[in-house]
């Protein structure tokens, strides 16, 4: 893999600094080479260079906003079995200091292609007035170019990307987030309760968003405390899994495990208040998570699934 990783990256040098890294999903190993230190992640399974392709272009996407650090991304490379992703080494630490900073620059991110739309709206408004410049940075509809992966699963159909554009965000998180995880549970366990539930809450979902005016807005994706820390300059995250939808999604995930202070949540908050309805929509931002952890590590988040369900149809 080293010899590999030289030639595709042109570095005469490849030296391990002995800092590694990772988690349940890919392994981590940071190098020094001639243009300076990067960050490795290897997978070895068949789906690994999907993965990887959908988080570059996902850091790619949050590096454009100019809102939060996370690593810049540098080139994935094909192994013989599996694949790795090159990137910036950044040294980080856990999340301190710096967690009213993150609410802040979050907020700033999901509000970046609101303001974009803004400027777009202004620049039709004024005939000749730059409106092909502001356009191509303006998204309209909700979803993804390539498709991304919520741990290690691709969000992702055998017919299609799930993340293929929608003019509606209802529809779009329904079919493309919680049907979907609801049909590999279907295929993996063919649990009758949750199929039953869900046949009666999919008939509901819309009434949670009544009277909720949604903007596309490029959300990371996993954004849980583990993908998220602290440098020098502030915070980073990373590990995304991104595309466009709702804001308040992101916050699903992160109200799961804990590690996100009274400080991060104000200070988003100050910058995007909470909509009516608010509670009920984060239940179900959960839910799809939940299902995605039942889908990954199986059945003891069966429950915490059931039961959100069950309250949801309350």
């Amino acid at each position: 893999m080293e010899a590999k990783l030289k030639r595709e990256l042109g570095t005469s040098m490849l030296k391990s600094t002995g800092y590694s890294g990772g988690g349940c999903i890919s392994e981590g190993q940071s190098y020094d080479t001639d243009s300076g230190r990067i960050f490795v992640k290897i997978n070895h399974k068949s789906e690994a260079k999907l993965m990887f392709d959908g988080e570059m272009a996902s850091l790619e996407a949050i590096l454009k906003t100019s809102t939060i650090k996370v690593p810049k991304p540098v080139k994935v490379i094909e192994l013989d079995m599996g694949c790795v992703f090159v990137m910036e080494h950044l040294d980080m630490k856990c999340l301190s200091k710096h967690s009213q900073h993150l609410g802040e620059e979050l907020a700033d991110m999901h509000l970046y292609n609101k303001k974009q739309l803004e400027k777009l709206n202004q620049a039709q408004q004024t005939i000749g007035k730059g409106a092909e410049l502001v356009d191509s940075n303006a998204v309209l509809k909700f979803g993804f170019d390539v498709p991304t992966c919520c741990g290690y699963l691709p969000q992702v159909r055998t017919k299609y990307n799930v993340n293929d554009w929608q003019d509606d965000w209802v529809t779009f998180f329904t079919r493309q987030r919680l049907e979907h995880q609801l049909n590999l549970i279907e295929k993996s366990y063919g649990d009758r309760e949750s199929r039953e539930l869900w046949a009666k809450l999919q008939l509901q979902i819309p009434q949670f968003f009544k009277d909720v005016e949604i903007t596309p807005a490029l959300v990371h994706g996993d954004l849980w405390s583990g993908n998220v820390a602290e440098c020098a300059e502030g915070p980073v995250i990373f590990d995304p899994a991104s595309f466009y939808g709702h804001s308040e999604y992101e916050l699903g995930i992160a109200g799961m495990f804990g590690g996100f202070g009274k400080s991060f949540y104000s200070a988003y908050h100050e910058k995007i208040p909470k909509a009516p309805g608010f509670a009920q929509r984060h239940q179900l931002y959960q839910l799809f998570h939940y299902l995605n952890h039942w889908n990954h590590f199986g059945g003891s988040y069966r429950g915490s699934s059931i039961r959100i369900m069950k309250n949801l149809l309350k």
